[in-house]
């Protein structure tokens, strides 16, 4: 007698595990499903097989071969498309000329199938189902038959309502070869939708046999656990390759040179594949282990199914979790049930993946990560959500409706019930379906929303001064990556997140503890529409309005399609300036321009300047909080000489006080200062630094290394729009064309390098730093500065990105050179020494 083994599912609802082989192949101790199936098949002495195939079948081939390996002969059909069950099986008709038996390759069932073709022959049937008994019918076929055991109903997965018996169709079918004639060559059909119905309504000899025994359809990921579970409890008898251990209480199997090491703790069934080792002093509790793994001391493994190659560090704590091929899991991490991690993945030290969280294959998850929900699309799961102000991430990849609606829970429970948060974006269509997810989970923690829609990141931390809300939330596309959304989150004050408050976002946020309102108190959404009124007698208050509007100015301006095109030619129009504007409408689905796009247009703008005998031009970067200058020449000017200028410029005006600038920031801004009576605060380079310092009252400016600049008359914070008004009101007030302020400006040679660096040597870079600068004057604010009388160089790790930085100035252009080589090299030589 010949049987069909059917093996050419996808195996979707078995995904992650089935991504890279397809379901019949999945390992169950530690063997593939499917040789299960073959090995019952010949207990009944069935050894002639078709093996029907379609997803992945070279994998299955290159397993079974010609079966003569195992006893039996195989035949291997793979249909061109997808045929459906039965059509499937007509594909193979040519080779089932006499009575077959039809079985599934991804079944774990002890079936006595002698009993099952006895019934079929003894009835004379024409195809025979196998039947059986289970708790939950939904997801099978309820089959109905009569006292002859005629089946006289079908009923294919119904709901709880229309279940009529708990006897359903196991998917192993007796046929006779007179059944091809019902199955139409060439089309899609089923045996359960098409083809039985067929014969019963033909009236045919179609028969169902109830057979006692085990039997589990290994559908999904928890089946698959399932499966082992019973078999480690000795549920069903399954054949084990791995030799039997004496072992005082406790069923241990092991493979080939297996090292089990002096210590461990078995329990249960445990089976060790070949060539794996298990060090002295872990703990294994009904676990599968694969071949070449390796289990180190400490590790705690229960009702765990690892797969091959897999490396698994002290100390780690895994619990009824699957874990696939060539992953390594750090040391001290936690998996709680229901997890599945695929293949090639790494998972960082002290990591957390919560209960039924499945891992796609070749993830990185960084270590101290705690990992809430599937990780699917990306490669990366940060262990930590923040960057600073803000979160950000791949839209609809990393930065989902759902992820930003429970990132809403956290950050609604982080603050006040019955309080209320500032909420706009930026034009772009992603940043609107993010926000509104997002609103909905800020409304869940009962705290009220004001949504004052599209708007600049500037006029949102000017109203979150004015108005009493305890926080402000922006959205908006990076510029850096058009498919990257950022949401940056501010303080009552306006002023970018600390980090005390990203972190503690970042608890509630992985650790769930999110506070629903009841439902009679959810937040509310009210809107503000007369936000830009309040933004513009600010704005208004902040400048000389009599000295520009006495000039006249003509400006140009690149708004890069963001939302202060839609406010600022009107403010400066109302000021008697002259606006040329450039890209100042709005693109909801293609958003600003990339960084890319950004040379091009500044020399476009610089042309137009001098085309149209401009008092300025100004590139507005789609945030509104950056600028950069181009002057009545046509000259662009780079941020630390914009920083220069703009520092000339108000002395020169007349204002006096002090200037915050960056530990970075030219030393010729000391020299312009001290010129005219006033004076600089170095803060750190992080920009909520840099504001901080602008809130003390002697602060006049604060300036930053990246062309933005706060005038805390107005407001303490980065605004763009602003420093375009400001400039045209102090050049007119200072008299001279930009390019002749420039030139008054002491002259130095500043350079920037960097250097690309692990996170994990950066500290031992600074302290070689620090060790080396000993015996030199050196400052410790942001990085370390060293001073050599009038020349400088800093040595600064970003705090984002695995770079350190170099900046030196110097009074000659070769002295800034060579202190900037000889120091770039130093980090390269104690990068080298580190890695030693």
């Amino acid at each position: 007698m010949k049987a069909v083994i059917m093996a050419g599912g996808f195996g979707t609802r078995m995904q992650p595990l089935t991504c890279n082989i397809p379901k019949p192949m999945v390992p169950l101790m530690n063997r593939p499903i499917m040789l299960h199936i073959v090995e019952l098949l010949k207990k009944y002495q069935i050894t002639d097989l078709v093996m029907l195939l379609y997803h992945q079948p070279s994998v299955i081939k290159n397993f079974f071969r010609d079966g003569a390996d195992l006893g039996v002969r195989i035949t291997y059909v793979t249909p061109l498309e997808d045929m459906g069950t039965a059509g499937a099986v007509k594909c193979a008709e040519k080779y089932l000329d006499e009575r077959f038996l039809i079985i599934s390759g991804d079944l774990l069932t002890d079936f006595n199938l002698q009993k099952v073709i006895d019934f079929h022959e003894s009835n004379k049937a024409l195809a025979t189902i196998t039947l059986t008994s289970v708790k939950d019918p939904l997801q099978f076929g309820v089959v109905i038959t009569d006292k002859e055991k005629r089946i006289t109903q079908f009923l294919e997965k119904p709901g709880w309502g229309e279940v009529i018996s708990d006897t359903i169709n196991t998917g192993i079918y007796v046929l006779e070869p007179e059944i091809f004639k019902y199955i139409p060559e060439g089309e899609n059909f089923d045996f359960s939708q098409d083809l039985f119905p067929l014969l019963l309504k033909k009236k045919s000899a179609l028969f169902g046999f109830p057979v006692k025994g085990y039997w589990r359809d290994i559908g999904n990921t928890d089946s698959y656990r399932e499966a082992h579970h019973d078999i480690l409890k000795g549920k069903v008898s399954v054949k084990v390759d791995e030799s039997r251990r004496e072992m005082a209480g406790a069923d241990l199997r092991l493979g080939l040179d297996v090292k089990l090491g002096e210590g461990t703790a078995v329990e249960g069934t445990v089976v060790v594949g070949d060539n794996s080792q298990v060090k002295g002093g872990s703990q294994i509790k009904d676990s599968v282990i694969g071949r070449n793994c390796t289990i180190e001391p400490g590790v705690k493994l229960s009702r765990a199914v690892i797969w091959d190659n897999v490396y698994i560090k002290k100390g780690a704590k895994i619990t009824d979790c699957v874990i696939c091929n060539n992953v390594s899991v750090g040391p001290a991490t936690t998996m709680e049930e229901g997890g599945v991690v695929a293949d090639d993945t790494s998972i960082g030290e002290e990591s957390y993946i919560k209960r039924d969280v499945k891992i796609w294959p070749r993830k990185v998850i960084e270590s101290g990560s705690t990992v809430t929900g599937n990780l699917i699309w990306g490669e990366r799961w940060k262990k930590s959500l923040f960057e600073g102000e803000m979160i950000k991430g791949l839209t609809n990849i990393e930065l989902t409706p759902e992820f930003v609606a429970k990132l809403g829970c956290a950050y609604g429970t982080s603050l006040p019930k019955g309080s209320h948060v500032l909420v706009g974006r930026d034009a772009t269509l992603s940043s609107r379906m993010l926000k509104r997810s997002f609103l909905g989970g800020i409304l869940s923690a009962g705290v009220n929303v004001r949504d004052i829609k599209m708007v600049s990141l500037p006029i949102l931390r000017y109203k979150l001064r004015t108005f009493g809300e305890v926080g402000g939330v922006h959205f908006r596309q990076s510029t850096d990556d058009p498919a990257t959304t950022e949401i940056v989150f501010l303080d009552a004050d306006g002023l970018d997140f600390s980090s005390s408050m990203g972190k503690n976002v970042e608890r509630i946020f992985y650790k769930e503890n999110f506070r629903r309102a009841h439902y009679m108190e959810p937040g509310g959404i009210t809107e503000l529409p007369q936000v830009m009124d309040f933004y513009r007698e600010g704005f208004f208050r902040g400048l000389d309005q009599q000295v520009i509007r006495g000039a006249g100015a003509k400006v140009v301006i690149d708004f890069n399609h963001s939302p202060a095109g839609q406010i600022l030619p009107q403010i400066l129009n109302d000021l008697g300036c002259e606006v040329i504007g450039l890209n100042t409408y709005l693109d909801e689905q293609r958003g600003a321009k990339t960084l890319d796009e950004k040379p091009n247009s500044l020399q476009q703008l610089a042309k137009i300047v001098v085309t149209l005998e401009a008092r300025a031009g100004f590139w507005l970067d789609p945030t509104a909080e950056e600028i950069v200058l181009v002057d009545e020449t046509g000259r662009i000017y780079a941020p630390e000489e914009l920083l220069c200028l703009m520092t000339a410029l108000m002395l020169k005006s007349g204002a006096r006080g002090a200037l915050a600038v960056p530990v970075s920031a030219p030393s010729v801004i000391e020299q312009l200062a001290q010129e005219n009576g006033s004076s600089v605060r170095r803060t750190k380079s992080m920009e909520r630094s840099m504001i901080e310092a602008s809130i003390s009252p002697e602060v006049i400016m604060a300036g930053s290394m990246g062309g933005r600049f706060a005038f805390p008359k107005f407001q303490a914070a980065f605004d763009g729009m602003f420093t375009v008004a400001k400039t045209i009101e102090l050049s007119t007030a200072v008299g001279l064309p930009l390019s002749s302020v420039l030139k008054e400006v002491p002259r130095s040679s500043f350079l920037q390098g960097k250097v690309p660096c692990v996170w994990e040597k950066k500290g031992g870079i600074m302290r070689k730093m620090s060790e080396d600068s000993l015996d030199k004057e050196a400052s410790f604010i942001d990085g370390i500065k060293v001073s050599f009388v009038n020349d400088w160089v800093l040595v600064l790790p970003d705090q984002y990105q695995p770079v350190i930085h170099v900046v030196a100035e110097a009074k000659e252009q070769r002295r800034a050179e060579k202190l900037l080589a000889e120091y770039m090299q130093k980090v390269e030589n104690w990068k080298k020494e580190l890695g030693q």
